[in-house]
């Protein structure tokens, strides 16, 4: 799956998003570049112990979206709609934004290595460290692809 972004390698990572034009347009969806980086925060909030996600499964195919979504190269299809954006930005700017999402997920490191957990995600039911990092990496390069800092 070396097609998305590993999200390990943290200088990398940041290198990619500083390239983020703050009045950048999307190529699809209504994001704007820092609306993108606060939803980031905010999902991997829900991964690092800050919030806490809640999941009404298991269902039937629980099993069969988990491998799909995880296991195979498959990427999010864009335009993908989950949650409504909010009205307003908790930052101030584009790059103290992605500071923080780079906090959250030292933050994400951290809570995996101190705690033996899983962490429910909504589709796919409980996840480990790993899985999340192959789940980030998708949905980070997904939004990376939709303002154009890596090509499609």
């Amino acid at each position: 799956m070396s097609q998305f972004v590993d999200i390990t390698n943290r200088k990398v990572l940041y290198r990619l998003f500083l390239n983020l034009d703050a009045q950048a347009k999307p190529l699809w969806g209504k994001m704007t570049p820092q609306q993108m980086i606060e939803h980031l925060i905010t999902q991997v909030q829900y991964t690092n112990g800050i919030k806490v996600p809640t999941w009404d499964g298991p269902h039937e195919n629980t099993d069969a979206r988990k491998q799909n979504g995880i296991y195979t190269d498959n990427e999010m299809p864009r335009n993908i709609i989950l949650e409504e954006l909010p009205d307003t930005l908790t930052y101030p700017d584009l790059e103290t934004a992605i500071n923080q999402l780079m906090k959250e997920l030292d933050t994400f490191d951290r809570y995996f290595n101190t705690n033996n957990v899983k962490v429910i995600h909504g589709g796919f039911g409980p996840l480990d460290y790993y899985e999340w990092i192959i789940w980030h990496g998708k949905h980070f390069t997904h939004h990376l692809k939709q303002f154009g800092v890596i090509g499609s």
